[in-house]
């Protein structure tokens, strides 16, 4: 019914950039929030950034002033534009959409983000 596709994910070194994009596909119908997750390892899955269908953003202490979250809602696609990567943001990304009706998740399967030292 509902699907959510990553890509973009791979191996990069510190200080570089990375563009993770997620495609939302299937009977959702309409949705509220977009946003990424991580998950690095032995660590419990955090919030990355999150955008509301109206344009607000919010963002984890650890990445703000250095990722970027965007979409777009024509074609149900959220991005996630990385720079000047950390060893730290190291980890499993995973895309996250909130319906706007009941507040139903949906999470995709993550792509991995590697930043060497």
């Amino acid at each position: 019914q509902v699907q959510l596709v990553e890509s973009g994910g791979g191996l990069v070194q510190t200080g570089g950039s990375l563009r993770l994009s997620c495609v939302a596909s299937g009977s959702i119908f309409s949705i509220n929030t977009m946003g990424w997750y991580r998950q690095a390892p032995g660590k419990q899955r955090e919030l990355v950034a999150t955008m509301t269908s109206g344009g607000t953003t919010n963002y984890s202490n650890s990445v703000k002033g250095r990722f970027t979250i965007s979409r777009d809602n024509a074609k149900s696609t959220v991005y996630l534009q990385m720079a000047s990567v950390k060893p730290e943001d190291t980890g499993v990304y995973y895309c996250n959409v909130v319906s706007a009706w009941k507040s139903r998740e949906y999470w995709g399967q993550g792509t991995q983000v590697t930043v060497s030292s």
